[in-house]
Parts: C-alpha cells; sequence; structure tokens
C-alpha cells in the first residue's frame, strides 16, 4: 500500500521522513566558504517562514529563545541580525553544532525539555521562537504556558493545523476544533499528537496568558501567530478611565497568587460608559503584562472581569490595572505572587459591634458582622489566610482592611447563631502557626436565621 493511501492528506509526511534519512539535514545552509548544505527544508522556504512575523532585521541587544531548534537555521539567522540567542532542542543534534562550528557562532545551546524552560532556569526573552512544535506535544497548552512565561514582548508560533481536507465538511476553518493522534495516524510518526484548528490554536495562545494574538498567514501546511504579551496602548484615549475596585482570587478571594497553580483574577470595576461589554472590550494587566478575559458581565451594578494571572512574574507585588476599549488606565490595586506568610507576633487590639460600634460586643438582634483591630498582620493577609475563631468555630472573614503603615488592620468576620443569649466567648486571630491571645466578646440576643 502506498503512503499516499496509508496516510491520505498527511502523506506528504512520509516524504519528508525519506528526504531527511536520505539527506540527514531537515534545514538547508549557505556556509561561509560557499558550501551549500541542501535539508528538506530549503533556504527559500525558511526565509519565507521567518518572514511571516514582524521580526525586525536588526535584533541588537535582544535576548531570543529558539525552542526545537533542530539543525538551528533559525537560531543562526537571528543570531545574524544581532541577538544574543539560546537554542533549545530535546535532543543534541550533532548538525546544530556542525553549522556553529562552520559560523564561529556564539549561540548558546540547551537540550532540555519543552516543560523544563522556565523564567528560573534560563531566563526571559524579547522574543520566542516556537516553530513547528506544539503538535509535537501531548500537552500543547501547557507547552504554550511555559512558552507565555519565557516571553517578555513576542512568541512567534507556527504549527500544523487542520484544514478541510484534513475533515472534510467539518468547518475546520472556523471551528476551534483539534484531532488527538494516538499512534502513528498523522503521517506514520509516533510523535506527531495533535492538530488543532486555526481558531483553536489562537484560543490555545491567548488561554496560555497571551495578551494579543495576530494570525499572520495561513501557509501550505501550517499557521503563523504573533503573540504579544502586552496590549497596544490606545493612540488617543477617547474615554474615560474604570474605577477598579476589586481584584482577588478566584476560589478564595484573597490576593496571594502562585505560579505553579492555574491561578485567575477577578476584578470588579465601575465603568460609566454606555453598552455592553464583552472579553473583547476589557484590557486587563497584572504588573507589565496583559492577559484576554475569560469572562466580562454584570455583578449587580458594576462590572466584573475575570483572566489567569499571567505567566513569567517574578515574586513579589503586582499592580492590577485594566482599560476599557480605549480609555485611560485605570487605578491599581496589589496583588501578592508566592510571597511567603511571614508573621512575627498578633495582636487583638479592639472589637466592636458593626451596626451599632459598642466595643466588647455585638448584638445579633441588630446584625452579625463583627470589627476587630489586629497588630502584626504581614501586608499579604488576605481573607483567605487569616483565620478567626469564636471558641472552637471558624469565622467567615467578609472583609480585610489594606495594610496602612504599622497601624492595626481591620477585620470583620460574621457570627453565627447561637443558642445561647447573653453569653461572654473567647475571639483568637491566627495566621500560620501564630495565633493571638484570646480577646472576650459578649454575644448579645441570637441570630434570627
Amino acid at each position: 500500500m502506498s503512503a499516499k493511501a496509508r496516510f491520505g492528506p498527511f502523506s506528504y509526511v512520509e516524504s519528508w521522513r525519506g528526504q531527511l534519512a536520505e539527506s540527514g539535514w531537515w534545514h538547508s545552509f549557505q556556509l561561509p566558504g560557499g558550501r551549500l548544505i541542501q535539508g528538506v527544508n530549503t533556504l527559500e522556504g525558511l526565509k519565507l517562514r521567518l518572514a511571516q512575523f514582524p521580526i525586525p532585521s536588526d535584533l541588537t541587544g535582544k535576548r531570543v529563545l529558539d525552542i526545537g531548534a533542530w539543525d538551528g537555521w533559525f537560531s543562526f539567522e537571528l543570531e545574524r541580525r544581532g541577538a544574543q540567542v539560546v537554542a533549545v532542542d530535546n535532543w543534541d543534534n550533532p548538525r546544530f553544532h556542525e553549522v556553529h562550528e562552520a559560523l564561529q557562532s556564539r549561540v548558546e545551546y540547551l537540550q532540555m525539555d519543552i516543560y523544563e524552560l522556565t523564567p528560573e532556569r534560563i531566563g526571559q526573552f524579547d522574543l520566542v521562537l516556537f516553530l513547528g512544535v506544539l503538535y509535537h506535544l501531548k500537552h500543547p497548552l501547557l507547552a504554550l504556558e511555559r512558552v507565555c512565561a519565557l516571553t517578555k514582548e513576542m512568541a512567534a508560533v507556527d504549527s500544523f493545523v487542520l484544514r478541510d481536507r484534513h475533515l472534510p465538511n467539518s468547518d475546520v476553518d472556523r471551528r476551534p476544533i483539534m484531532e488527538f493522534y494516538e499512534t502513528n495516524e498523522f503521517g506514520g510518526q509516533t510523535d506527531n499528537w495533535v492538530g488543532p484548528s486555526v481558531p483553536c490554536l489562537m484560543a490555545f495562545c491567548r488561554t496560555a496568558g497571551f495578551a494579543r494574538v495576530e494570525l499572520r498567514n495561513v501557509l501550505d501546511h501550517g499557521a503563523c501567530l504573533a503573540c504579544y504579551r502586552k496590549w497596544s496602548p490606545p493612540a488617543k484615549p477617547s474615554e474615560d478611565a474604570p474605577k477598579l475596585l476589586d481584584a482577588y482570587h478566584h476560589t478564595n478571594f484573597g490576593i496571594n497568587f502562585s505560579s505553579v497553580q492555574d491561578d485567575y483574577v477577578v476584578c470588579g470595576f465601575d465603568w460609566a460608559g454606555r453598552g455592553d461589554l464583552t472579553p473583547d472590550d476589557v484590557k486587563p494587566e497584572v504588573g507589565s503584562y496583559g492577559v484576554r478575559p475569560i469572562h466580562v458581565g454584570r455583578a449587580g451594578d458594576l462590572w466584573q472581569a475575570s483572566f489567569k494571572f499571567p505567566p513569567g512574574l517574578s515574586p513579589g507585588w503586582h499592580d492590577v490595572r485594566l482599560r476599557v476599549r480605549d480609555s485611560l488606565a485605570s487605578n491599581c490595586l496589589p496583588v501578592a505572587l508566592d510571597l511567603p506568610l511571614r508573621v512575627e507576633s498578633l495582636a487583638i487590639t479592639g472589637l466592636a459591634d458593626c451596626h451599632s460600634w459598642q466595643p466588647g460586643q455585638i448584638d445579633l438582634n441588630t446584625g452579625h458582622a463583627l470589627a476587630i483591630w489586629v497588630a502584626g498582620l504581614p501586608g499579604n493577609a488576605d481573607r483567605n489566610n487569616v483565620r478567626v475563631h469564636l471558641a472552637e468555630k471558624r469565622l467567615p472573614v467578609i472583609y480585610l482592611q489594606p495594610q496602612q503603615g504599622d497601624a492595626p488592620r481591620q477585620i470583620n468576620v460574621g457570627i453565627p447563631e447561637v443558642t445561647t443569649e447573653n453569653i461572654v466567648a473567647p475571639v483568637v486571630v491566627a495566621v500560620g502557626a501564630n495565633r493571638s491571645e484570646p480577646a472576650s466578646l459578649t454575644i448579645f440576643g441570637r441570630r434570627q436565621v
């Protein structure tokens, strides 16, 4: 049976494998002294592929990462343009070293797997090339998150994409779908795992954390995307800035986020403009990186937007802000990334009924919110990591005052129903292993539920 009959629209892959076995080279090169290496990919094809992306001819001062460098043509070309280049592949390709020596190149070569690549290990890069790699991976979205974390400005992404010839009458050009290849269905190669449609590939890149994803072109066997970490600034702001009212973790309502978890930020904001807003209208930022929202909608009289915490930020405090369409940027609210809780001591300096503000007591007939003032809370104390106990019962934290110097911070908690009237019970505040001394609270009446 012929390769075409066996693999249908993927028969060209079988042909490429035969050419590679014959020549040994995937990329073509014009070396000093006039030596021409003819690989499966011609020089004209390699130049055309790179020309799909808005990459300057002068990259002096830029740091570039080439993931899946193979023989290294893209690495050496961007070095020729002045960049400091790091080339990565998951095998030690002797042909890369041969060309490296012939060109007297300074490109750094690393043998690493895509899932090992983190800013902590290899730093970040102004430009990342991720060409012809995605469809070789069983975990494409995780890989794109790694790429995003390594990118400071733009990632050039190209990948095989499904076309109508692969899935006839499936409307693949408009549907965000992906096909999975369990064994060798994709051209007889067991390392070809996935085939996304163009909308799926673009959605993957946005979901990985890129602010803007631009389809540059669709070639015979793949699509080319320019993926940006930052929003384009408005040429001339035409709307007033929204007012950012809150920014918190999507599940625990705190302000602490983790770089190793799939954390999302929820923002509540006030916007005076007219009409409905969609995820294309709202442009959030954390630190210097933008992220496209996965949800924008009304929350009562306010607006709410949810978005992925952007990959690649360093541990510490980062400001959250957002724009709406071509508006000015909102005010900023701080959130913490990978910050440990450091507590020396905790002390309750006061208790009061949130309705009457009577100290040391609460009347459940008029309200159920208790205010507690606590000294010693760390800056990244939040509704999730501060624990308040009334006797042995943990109370829900409904408000935590932002830090203002060394002043005690107000915590509001909800008091549950009690069955005995006019009791005195101890209140304790804890963060991590640190606990305050108990403070006495007198409870009058009984909350009616």
